[in-house]
């Protein structure tokens, strides 16, 4: 195998193989679900800095311990083709960290939502009025997050270059839209729609997109960030 030549190469093969586990395991694109789902509720709920950086450690070890069971099945399947007792010990073993991964998950959410949960979710509800950059924050990562989910399940371009749809359409569009609610000022929206739209021609000039891929990357990054606004700050 060739060494990565620059830095780029090298965010395109790890974010690959990040996209090669969501296509081929279906518990990878289990776990992103619930993590988003975990990202999503943490929204509700006025987690201190110590809470919501256990919740974002628990997930990227759950994530982790994912990646590393599709890696170590790959590499037993190379080297042994037919069964072998030993071969299913290794496979169990990996299977065995994201089992217990995902139980320590658990755990900490039981300690850190089950309190909050049992209260009165309107008053959750309140306490978001508040959470302008959180709601921002959360918008932007579901957004990355649901373009990768497309891109490997389309299988069509690299992860931060081509493909559909586009990630920089959709984040910029996601960005210009949070500004724009947040400040209810014309010029801004105005300045950050330019901005956005900036975005989208350079992507086409440069002929890394096609009008369908960055005209879907723009409406995802709208739409989700719209929502999740709709419902958690209106």
């Amino acid at each position: 195998m060739m060494k990565n030549k620059n830095l780029i190469d090298s965010f395109n093969n790890a974010i690959s193989g990040i996209m090669y586990a969501v296509r081929k395991e279906r518990n990878i694109k289990i776990h992103i679900i619930a993590a988003a789902s975990v990202l999503l509720l943490s929204l509700f709920f006025k987690l201190t800095r110590v809470e919501f950086l256990i919740v974002c450690l628990t997930i990227g070890m759950v994530m982790i311990c994912e990646l590393f069971n599709t890696a170590v099945e790959a590499i037993v399947d190379i080297i042994v083709d037919v069964y072998h007792p030993k071969a299913k010990v290794i496979k169990d073993v990996a299977a065995g960290a994201v089992l217990v991964a995902a139980f320590i998950s658990l755990v900490v959410a039981y300690f850190i939502f089950f309190d909050r949960v049992s209260n009165d979710v309107e008053i959750a509800l309140k306490r978001l009025a508040g959470s302008h950059m959180h709601i921002t924050a959360i918008a932007l990562v579901i957004t990355i997050m649901l373009v990768l989910i497309l891109k490997a399940l389309m299988g069509k371009g690299s992860p931060l270059r081509g493909g559909m749809p586009s990630g920089h359409s959709a984040l910029a569009f996601s960005i210009a839209t949070a500004v724009s609610l947040l400040t209810m000022n014309a010029r801004v929206s105005i300045l950050c729609l330019l901005l956005a739209l900036m975005v989208v021609q350079s992507r086409l000039e440069a002929k890394i997109h096609s009008l369908v891929e960055v005209s879907a990357g723009s409406v995802i990054g709208v739409l989700i960030t719209l929502l999740l606004f709709q419902v958690f700050y209106f």
